[in-house]
């Protein structure tokens, strides 16, 4: 009998993680939507809009610090990704209640779930991959497993538009929930593949202790948080409130953080000779991947304001009978009638004053290619755009691990690090593309073509797939084994400040007149975070090497 390439385990976590992801990512996909939706939403503002889904998604993948702390030392991987799964599970469906306050209770938690759910799953396939015989192949387990995460990415926004189309909001959170329970079922199928690696790690010497980590880590973040939200700095035209960065919550998320960063730095600070060095490239790395989520992670918010008001959307005439009959057309009529008056940018202008207008999807297009008044066109919904970039996943993952398993044949596979490295570059070239985007469509003054934004999540996409997986893959590799939740968590924390500052640049959007400039940002952004980590790569690979990893 030929030796197995992966663990047994491996397509459970494959299918549960996929399932996850699906409840996941339906979700968030059409949250921003329902925010604004000014009918069965909330109606909130762009800005207001932007400010909470950042706030929503950075403290989704802020809590996996805890999470993985209590697997580490009391509740187990299994236990706690059991616990995980049901709390999301409960939150989507608690979202198809239409109230505010049941809303931020459904948020809360999914918040609490994923932090159980995210890490410890990531942190059971890399102790799966410990075994000395499949070692050499983690890079590839966890391509194949994110490859798993974006196949539920895809399918999901499919049914999400279907049922919003079919049966409203409601119907597609409760199909997220749904998604959740299925995962946690295919979870506890394969229990045993994976019961053998699902060990509490003991506390050593020089370790807090948990009550210590509660008290002087945890409580003072929560303390720092309430701080952020009720201190205000000095007021100004531009900033009426105060607020240091932003908005109080904003404020409140970032200045929580500080002692949870301040616990990383002395885990390395108190950590044996050995691991020292180690643990500070983990955190190296960590800092500059920041910069990645706050560009990639504007896919729910700014990205998805393009595809929804710049972005030409129209189905084609012959492919439409197929498409409704899945249900995932909606549609608009061209129709004149009194409307609150709105800028060239999309927003309201004055909301006392209305004016003869006309749908906000026929705003930018050509004076000759608006219809006849009451025309009825047939688009598609916007939350759609979100699988582009989980259909390249699927499409390029297979391609990207030929190309690395080609080079690793010749002995020329570039380390985790230079990977890491060359993902932010190659997501910075993805901003360029968005940059010529807004020139071609004059600033959006007319509708750009769908093939802008598909290339752009083309190239993104593999720069993701250069660092994300590499991410999870290098945390599993260098990890001291007592830690290896815990640094599994910091990872999510460098991506969860990531997702808040996406939120925040998110929301300063409409205040660039000529949006070109917002790309030119997020390009220096990324090229400087890639400019850091070159810098560093000699010391890092050097460490990569003294441990024996690629």
């Amino acid at each position: 009998m030929s030796e197995r390439k992966h663990p047994k385990g491996l397509p459970f976590l494959f299918f549960a993680e996929m399932w996850e992801r699906f409840g996941y990512y339906l979700m968030i996909g059409i949250f921003a939507y329902y925010l604004k939706d000014t009918v069965d939403g909330f109606g909130f503002t762009e800005a207001e809009a932007s400010d909470l889904y950042g706030t929503f998604i950075a403290f989704v993948f802020l809590t996996p610090f805890v999470g993985g702390l209590l697997a580490d030392r009391v509740l187990g991987y299994r236990k706690s990704i059991t616990i995980g799964g049901l709390m999301m599970g409960a939150g989507y469906c608690l979202m198809a209640v239409h109230n505010q306050t049941v809303l931020y209770i459904a948020m809360l938690l999914v918040i609490m779930g994923n932090g159980f759910f995210k890490p410890n799953i990531s942190t059971l396939l890399g102790n799966l991959y410990n075994e000395p015989k499949f070692k050499e192949k983690k890079d590839a387990g966890y391509s194949i497993f994110y490859m798993g995460i974006n196949i539920g990415a895809f399918v999901c926004n499919f049914f999400g538009a279907a049922l919003y189309n079919m049966l409203g909001w409601g119907a597609a959170f409760i199909a997220a929930g749904v998604g959740m329970f299925i995962g946690i079922v295919i979870f506890w199928i394969g229990t045993k593949h994976y019961k053998h690696v699902d060990v509490i790690k003991p506390v050593e010497k020089g370790d807090m202790s948990l009550g210590k980590i509660f008290a002087i880590i945890l409580l003072p973040s929560v303390i720092f948080g309430f701080i952020g939200y009720f201190l205000n700095g000095i007021t100004s035209p531009t900033n009426p409130h105060g607020n240091f960065i932003g908005s109080d919550t904003t404020d409140a998320f970032l200045l929580g953080c500080i002692p949870i960063i301040f616990f990383y730095g002395r885990l390395w600070f108190k950590s044996p000779p050995d691991e020292k060095r180690p643990i500070a490239a983990m955190l190296a790395i960590f800092a500059v991947v920041i910069a990645f989520w706050a560009v990639f992670k504007q896919n729910g918010s700014t990205m998805g304001t393009w595809a929804d008001r710049y972005t030409d959307r129209e189905i084609p005439a012959a492919i439409v009978p197929a498409m409704g009959a899945l249900q995932l057309v909606a549609t608009e009529t061209y129709e004149k009638k009194e409307r609150v008056v709105m800028d060239s940018q999309f927003r309201i202008a004055d909301k006392s004053k209305k004016e003869m207008s006309y749908p906000t999807y026929f705003k930018n297009m050509k004076e000759e290619d608006l219809p006849a008044e009451g025309t009825v066109i047939k688009l598609f919904n916007p939350s759609i755009f979100q699988s582009v970039n989980p259909f390249w996943v699927i499409a390029l993952t297979p391609l990207i691990l030929a190309f690395f398993a080609f080079l690793r044949r010749k002995g020329k596979e570039p380390s985790t690090p230079f990977k890491i490295a060359l993902g932010l570059v190659i997501s910075a070239l993805s901003c360029l593309i968005m940059y010529a985007c807004v020139i071609g469509s004059a600033n959006g003054a007319i509708k750009s073509s769908a093939w802008w934004f598909i290339s752009s999540y083309s190239i993104i996409t593999i720069g993701e797939l250069c660092l994300s997986p590499m991410g999870l893959s290098l945390v599993s590799k260098l990890s001291p084994p007592r830690l290896t939740a815990l640094m599994m968590g910091g990872w999510f924390l460098s991506t969860s400040i990531g997702n808040k500052l996406s939120g925040v640049l998110s929301s300063l959007w409409d205040g660039y007149e000529n949006k070109a400039n917002f790309f030119i940002v997020n390009f220096c952004l990324l090229g400087a975070a890639a400019l850091l980590l070159f810098m560093m790569l000699k010391w890092l690979n050097k460490i990569f090497k003294e441990h024996n990893v690629g």
